[in-house]
């Protein structure tokens, strides 16, 4: 193996999380280097876990049994949460990711962000936003076709009062004098403060977020890199 790729840690919870989306989980982090720990967890005698049984030997994840021992609770959250903590701290791992949808690994999460990890969540959108805005990053499996054009009409975007003032948090904060902030930086803001990710609004990238909403204007700098500012500052240069 490459030792210059930054290993992962994938952790299933797979009581929570849809087995046919599986395929881009992987294709995401192979963004963020190799896969060494791939382990599911959930009790594996229970007809709903199907379509993961079936994914086990294909994409080698170890199964993890789980008996539910007590009506309305779920002993594979602990199990998970107890072998992460152990790989966290006895393997070299860079990055932790996390199939689920519970808000229950929300304090998982900040642990492994204080020990300086990655850590990568990946489930629906039913999924608590304390657990999505964990993560360093988030990304919604059941982003279907269908919901991304509705999702990139401008007039949503505009509506999303929580996402524009996100935008124009990190323009103004790597802004130059006349209100120009190169792209890079304002998404490296971004990503330091919350998951966002622009696939989750059906965007491939954060210039056609931008170029989407009429609040921003764009253009090229140097080096045919995009410059975007907020419409208010064209009014005052």
């Amino acid at each position: 193996m490459d030792e210059t790729k930054q290993r992962i840690a994938l952790f299933i919870d797979a009581d929570n999380a849809p087995a046919s989306k599986f395929e881009d989980v992987l294709s995401e982090v192979a963004n963020y280097g190799v896969v060494t720990i791939r382990k599911a967890y959930g009790n594996w005698k229970s007809p709903t876990l199907k379509a993961w049984e079936e994914l086990l030997h294909e994409y080698a994840i170890q199964p993890i049994q789980q008996f539910d021992l007590t009506k309305g609770k779920n002993a594979s959250d602990i199990a998970l949460v107890i072998d992460a903590m152990d790989v966290m701290y006895t393997k070299q791992i860079d990055v932790m990711c996390f199939v689920t949808s519970d808000s229950d690994f929300t304090p998982m999460v900040t642990r492994a962000l204080a020990e300086g990890k990655v850590v990568l969540g990946f489930g629906e959108r039913k999924t608590p936003l304390p657990f999505v805005n964990a993560c360093s990053k988030f990304l919604f499996l059941d982003q279907e076709k269908e919901k991304t054009k509705s999702v990139t009409k401008p007039k949503n975007i505009k509506s999303d009062t929580k996402l524009i003032n996100l935008l124009r948090q990190a323009i103004e904060a790597t802004e130059d004098e006349d209100g120009w902030a190169a792209l890079g930086p304002v998404g490296a803001n971004i990503s330091n403060k919350t998951s966002f990710d622009t696939r989750n609004y059906g965007f491939k990238n954060l210039s056609s977020l931008f170029k989407s909403i009429d609040l921003f204007e764009l253009k090229r700098g140097v080096g045919n890199t995009y410059l975007v500012r907020d419409i208010r500052k064209q009014t005052k240069s």
